[in-house]
């Protein structure tokens, strides 16, 4: 690495998604050759001593308990943002201002407004920025993709698409910040409706262009948080109401013509991390789903589903890591953004999705929201 341009990273935000994108950060420049070499300069976080031990744990050299002062820094060129959506569109617009890449956790923003404030601060930066819709990284995702694109599945006509998670079926789990409208901005819909939507449109190369929609809070109540890390909590006896959606349903067309149908749930008893899109068209389908992340089934011509085992080196990404059959996971999807995301802002390109991209799931969401407050009413996403 040495003959490389180092790279100084501050990330905002060591919970969840601070853990997963710091393995990608420490393990990008040991699998992909890169252009630069990207360098754990310090992490933000509001707690002194929780920051110091999140840095010490995750590789981080220091720590800010300011991501103000974190954006000032010098020896900071991209900014990683980790954080609940309240604080997504504050901080990249900042670190644009200032000259920095930027990095965002989905959904982008917590409404349109945001997003679009985003969109235009990213068009007005010389920085490069990119929405962190993981699931493109997939390889079998990446592969759907170029079968799309290939033509071997025809003309689509169906897009079918789930999430389901139960991870907050227990009447009793604390009300943690994703279940905040103020802090997460929707519920399963923004939280993991999104990435249907983004890999919906990614697959298909389609957008969503209009929506009928139903959503329900099942659970209206919960203790009220006070602890809580990644996606467990502790509770109290005080209890508050739940803002968003527990889950979200909607049909909707595609640019191209296709009829979709999406759902959106934490519910799902005995479903844990289900996200699952499939494809037909006229020449053929394909099927995916995140718990059995290296396969992917094609069925071409009319004949039974066939289980492609997504390992082997010509395989999107995957030449990078292990023999063919032994699998990837979860953590692989953020090391392959991290690297596209290095290499484009090391070559000058675009890097995607860019916020622009995620400013379109945004319009999909508000226009599912929408639809759902009049009634299921058919309603056009905006341009």
């Amino acid at each position: 690495m040495s003959d490389r341009t180092t790279i100084g990273v501050g990330m905002v935000g060591y919970a969840f998604m601070g853990r997963v994108h710091s393995q990608a950060w420490r393990s990008v420049g040991a699998f992909f050759d890169l252009p630069v070499a990207p360098r754990m300069a310090v992490l933000a976080g509001r707690s002194k001593e929780r920051t110091e031990a999140a840095a010490a744990q995750l590789g981080w050299a220091d720590i800010e308990t300011d991501w103000r002062e974190l954006v000032k820094r010098d020896d900071v060129q991209i900014v990683d943002i980790c954080t609940p959506g309240d604080s997504h569109a504050e901080i990249a617009i900042a670190a644009l201002q200032a000259g920095k890449h930027v990095i965002c956790e989905k959904p982008l923003a917590n409404t349109v407004a945001e997003a679009e404030a985003m969109v235009a601060a990213a068009a007005a930066a010389q920085g490069k920025s990119m929405v962190a819709f993981n699931y493109r990284r997939v390889p079998a995702i990446a592969l759907a993709r170029r079968y799309v694109e290939e033509g071997r599945i025809g003309e689509i006509r169906h897009v079918r698409a789930q999430y389901l998670q139960d991870w907050i079926v227990d009447p009793e789990f604390p009300l943690v910040w994703r279940l905040q409208k103020d802090k997460a901005g929707s519920g399963a819909l923004g939280d993991i409706g999104a990435h249907i939507v983004d890999a919906a449109q990614f697959i298909t190369g389609q957008n969503l262009v209009g929506v009928s929609a139903l959503t329900e809070t099942f659970i209206k109540e919960r203790p009220l948080a006070t602890e809580s890390a990644g996606l467990g909590a502790t509770g109290s006896a005080a209890r508050g109401e739940v803002t968003v959606d527990d889950a979200a349903l909607f049909i909707g067309r595609m640019s191209g013509g296709a009829v979709a149908s999406f759902e959106a749930t934490r519910f799902a008893n005995g479903r844990k991390n289900a996200m699952r899109i499939e494809l037909n068209g006229s020449l053929g389908s394909l099927s995916f789903d995140f718990e059995a992340m290296n396969e992917l089934w094609f069925s071409a011509g009319g004949g039974g589903f066939e289980r492609i085992l997504v390992t082997e080196p010509d395989h999107p990404y995957v030449g990078a890591w292990w023999p063919p059959g032994h699998g990837l996971g979860y953590e692989h999807t953020f090391t392959h953004e991290i690297k596209d995301f290095l290499e484009a802002v090391a070559t000058g390109a675009d890097p995607t999705p860019s916020f622009a991209d995620g400013l379109r799931v945004q319009r999909v969401l508000e226009a599912v929201e929408r639809s759902a407050a009049d009634g299921s009413r058919y309603t056009n996403v905006e341009d």
